[in-house]
């Protein structure tokens, strides 16, 4: 932290561009972070765990010689995005990407599965991430850089039976991302989401999903993930799938009812 410090009273923290990561204490966030840095970007840094998030700090630091500002936040408190807004306001600290990642899933029925932890859920996948796009927004069309890469899931793409809060979160993260990628098709802005199958991170044994037939089939290593969606989104790609066959699940909902895709979903779900 004394050397951020140090760095920011001598301006250098914004020599660079400034790319904020929420849930970067692990899985997709962290690697993201990790291709950031080795762009030569400086981060602002999101979770609960600040002693995960410290250690990537100076790792990145060390590495890089990137500039990490950590931020310890829950933004499934509905506060957080604009506390985090004025923090970084308050301390002259502009952002010229940010990267809505932080997210959780849960399996089972929607009537058995406990009432805060999916209201939470809408809240971090779902408010939290309209709300730092919306404070963060303005600052990038009045520089007319950047951008903006929401991290949503194949999920989106169809109703999931046992998982049914989570699908349609994720839903809603690709419908807002689509619809902000064409509002702001005249400027230079990035603005993209980020639609994978299951991953090998710790989402799955967080969500319980882990036990489900869907992460007993085809899942990506969180590497390849991030390799293609940073390359993507910064081609300015809308929707970005990685892995050949995730490309045409989405199209299953074409080739079949969507009765017979909800089905299926429904039986991937159960553990």
């Amino acid at each position: 932290m004394l050397n951020y410090y140090k760095n920011l009273m001598k301006g250098e923290f914004m020599s660079r561009e400034t790319a904020l990561v929420t849930g970067a204490s692990s899985g997709i966030g962290l690697e993201l972070a990790k291709l950031f840095a080795k762009d030569n970007k400086n981060l602002v840094i999101v979770a609960r765990s600040e002693d995960k998030l410290n250690e990537l700090a100076s790792e990145l630091s060390e590495k890089h010689g990137v500039d990490v500002k950590v931020i310890v936040k829950d933004l499934s408190n509905l506060n957080a995005p604009t506390e985090i807004f004025d923090q970084l306001n308050a301390e002259n600290l502009e952002i010229d990407y940010l990267v809505n990642n932080a997210g959780f899933g849960a399996v089972g029925p929607f009537s058995e599965l406990e009432y805060e932890r999916q209201v939470n859920m809408i809240n971090l996948n779902v408010t939290s991430l309209v709300a730092l796009t919306r404070l963060f927004l303005p600052g990038l069309i009045e520089k007319n850089s950047g951008g903006v890469l929401n991290v949503g899931s194949l999920a989106g793409f169809q109703a999931g039976p046992n998982a049914a809060i989570y699908y349609a979160t994720k839903a809603f993260v690709l419908s807002f991302t689509e619809a902000l990628s064409s509002e702001l098709k005249k400027t230079n802005l990035k603005v993209s989401c980020l639609a994978p199958g299951p991953v090998a991170t710790g989402f799955g044994e967080e969500s319980g999903m882990d036990n489900a037939l869907l992460f007993k089939t085809v899942v990506m290593n969180v590497n390849d993930v991030v390799d293609v969606a940073y390359i993507e989104f910064m081609k300015g790609k809308t929707v970005i799938i990685p892995g050949l066959i995730n490309k045409f699940l989405p199209q299953l909902g074409r080739i079949f009812p969507r009765k017979v895709v909800r089905e299926i979903a429904g039986k991937l779900n159960k553990t």
